[in-house]
């Protein structure tokens, strides 16, 4: 029993001491394979290093402009939330339903500045399509933009690309918005609620303008929503106020309606409504992209790669065939 079972471990002792030296062996052959095609893999690796330099060289300078916006105060208490303690039971009664009134309104801004409709009336307002999806560069010396002409023209204004259904030589909204997507950064910082609202283009004027015409837009767009919202509510109120004769509801009515007075008087009087500008966007002086030295190492490590899986792949099969 026991030589059986010493006569099993030499077996297996001796398998193990073959398979390692058939790894040996193939690791051998690995690094001969490498060694024999190394000039391949050289040449190779060098014309993929130089095509990503090539590439790099010729990626345009991409700029961007950031702002820092903080929301601009609210009422917290008081107002119709501080009316809703107060003449809730009354307000029932009338049929008026004060409910619930958003404290920060700086959330539901950012939600709009990232909606579609949004952002495609903010490309139409200001005329972006061509400066969105048909630029190629910009000269700083002369601040001129290039554009693509193969797919605009900006003499005649007019969209030539070459395209197949359902898409259209002019971009529709939905390609405008997914490139607008692309370019623009909201990041809020959860502890201090601020706001970096940034923009990213091939030109740094064009990039610092349309973070200032965003802010703009959004304060006005939130504006004219509050300004609207209590013009209906006073219309709704004064009607309510000429149905009724009981005096307890009617002073909760004039409450209500000189609360959405005072709303409407301190839209009008206020420029930064939901954000007010920390820190302005300015016009970059230093690009932000592309990394032209990393495309270049990943080209080179990419062109590495390959080459040698080429080099090992034509090394076995010609083995094989031999």
């Amino acid at each position: 029993m026991e030589n059986d079972l010493n006569n099993y471990m030499q077996k297996n002792e001796r398998g193990h001491a073959y398979q390692i030296a058939d790894e040996e062996i193939d690791l051998r052959e690995l690094f001969s394979a490498i060694w024999q095609g190394k000039w391949k893999i050289i040449i190779i690796t060098f014309l993929f290093t130089v095509v990503s330099v090539f590439y790099a060289i010729n990626q345009p300078n991409i700029y961007k402009s950031e702002a820092l916006l903080a929301p601009a105060e609210q009422e917290k208490n008081g107002g119709l939330g501080g009316l809703a303690g107060q003449f809730g039971g009354l307000a029932s009664l009338a049929g008026v339903n004060l409910g619930g009134i958003s404290s920060n309104k700086s959330e539901l801004a950012i939600e709009i500045l990232k909606s579609r409709q949004f952002t495609s009336e903010f490309i139409k307002k200001h005329n972006l399509l061509p400066y969105l999806l048909a630029v190629d560069s910009w000269e700083l010396e002369s601040n001129t933009l290039n554009f693509n002409t193969e797919i605009y023209n900006p003499d005649t204004n007019t969209w030539v690309r070459d395209v197949k259904a359902p898409k259209k030589p002019e971009p529709s909204m939905q390609e405008a918005y997914k490139e607008f997507r692309d370019i623009i950064t909201l990041n809020t910082d959860k502890e201090t609620g601020m706001l970096r609202l940034a923009i990213q283009h091939k030109s740094p004027v064009i990039a610092q303008q349309w973070v200032n015409w965003l802010i703009n837009d959004i304060n006005s767009e939130m504006k004219k929503r509050d300004v609207a919202e209590a013009n209906k509510s006073t219309e709704f109120l004064t009607k309510q106020l000429e149905k009724t004769k009981i005096a307890d509801i009617r002073t909760m009515l004039f409450k209500l309606i000189e609360e959405q007075t005072k709303t409407i008087m301190f839209a009008n009087v206020r420029d930064e409504y939901v954000f007010k500008t920390i820190d302005p966007a300015l016009v970059p002086e230093e690009k932000s992209g592309p990394k032209r030295a990393l495309i270049c190492i990943l080209g080179m490590f990419l062109g590495g790669i390959l080459s040698i899986v080429f080099t090992l792949l034509m090394y076995f099969s010609k083995r094989k065939l031999a």
